[in-house]
């Protein structure tokens, strides 16, 4: 079991809340100093260059002139770009830091008065930011975290009118990472897999909650809280080798090297640690 825990229902938000804020999402993406413009492009060019499906999948020009609702903004990174194409972002995180540096970002690139930023649980979402209706809610990589997603999207469903679209990104059960975790970290002990995945998810080890979704069981969370899934895409397989990329540097794994393009494609699509759905507010 993971630190003591049962289950992920029983930890607590608090828990969560000090493991993102010790350390944020992406944080450790530039070597420059934290804060300035030159900070912030290196963080963004990293992430997209290491991430490359984000922007297809947030289509950040689709949203101009729009409300957009951002569940988990951590450091800022889409915020700024669903603001710089022309949305008004009303963006939520659970952490200080990362809200901290997210208004930094908003500040250095004269966005300020594009978002809105809440510190928030967002299983208790309206207790903390006010009822509005928007036009795309949005959240990559956070509800996993959670203990219990299912509410985090029973708040959300207040913030929707029907056709508003749901856009989340939650972690593939059935992924190349997830087989990586488990045979190489967990010596093939399959009964332990949800308790493994949790603690290999993310950079730093340790994650005190991380839920990972077949397709079926992804969509299922969103159709039964009244969203209609719309589109189910599997993306994202980390090719590179750790200790250069701590170094900043880019030398793929030689079980990937080999590979033709279209093959490392195709088993992305097939097997990546990314499931990013598309829904419709019913």
């Amino acid at each position: 079991m993971i630190s003591g825990e049962k289950t992920f229902e029983d930890v607590s938000v608090a828990r969560v809340q000090s493991y993102w804020n010790a350390r944020p999402c992406n944080i450790r993406h530039s070597p420059k100093e934290v804060g300035t413009k030159e900070y912030f492009d290196e963080v963004e060019a990293r992430k997209y260059f290491v991430e490359s499906h984000i922007p297809r999948f947030a289509e950040f020009e689709r949203w101009k002139g729009k409300k957009v609702l951002e569940i988990g903004c951590g450091i800022g990174t889409d915020t700024i770009n669903f603001a710089r194409h022309g949305a008004q972002v009303t963006a939520v995180d659970l952490t200080e830091k990362s809200l901290e540096l997210a208004r930094r970002r908003a500040k250095v690139f004269g966005l300020e008065d594009r978002i809105q930023f809440f510190q928030a649980n967002a299983e208790e979402l309206s207790s903390y930011v006010p009822l509005d209706t928007y036009d795309l809610v949005y959240s990559f990589g956070v509800i996993h975290h959670t203990p219990h997603p299912e509410r985090v999207l029973e708040q959300v469903r207040q913030y929707v009118r029907p056709g508003s679209t749901l856009k989340i990104m939650v972690y593939n059960l059935w992924s190349w990472k997830v087989g990586w975790i488990l045979f190489v970290y967990g010596k093939g002990r399959f009964w332990k897999l949800r308790q493994l995945i949790a603690e290999y998810s993310e950079a730093q080890t340790g994650c005190p909650v991380t839920y990972s979704y077949s397709r079926t069981d992804g969509s299922k969370l969103l159709e039964d809280r009244g969203f209609r899934v719309t589109d189910a895409m599997v993306d994202h397989i980390f090719p590179y080798s750790i200790p250069e990329y701590v170094q900043y540097r880019y030398k793929t794994m030689w079980y990937f090297r080999w590979l033709p393009k279209p093959v490392f494609r195709w088993l992305e699509r097939a097997f990546g640690w990314h499931l990013c759905l598309t829904a419709e507010a019913r």
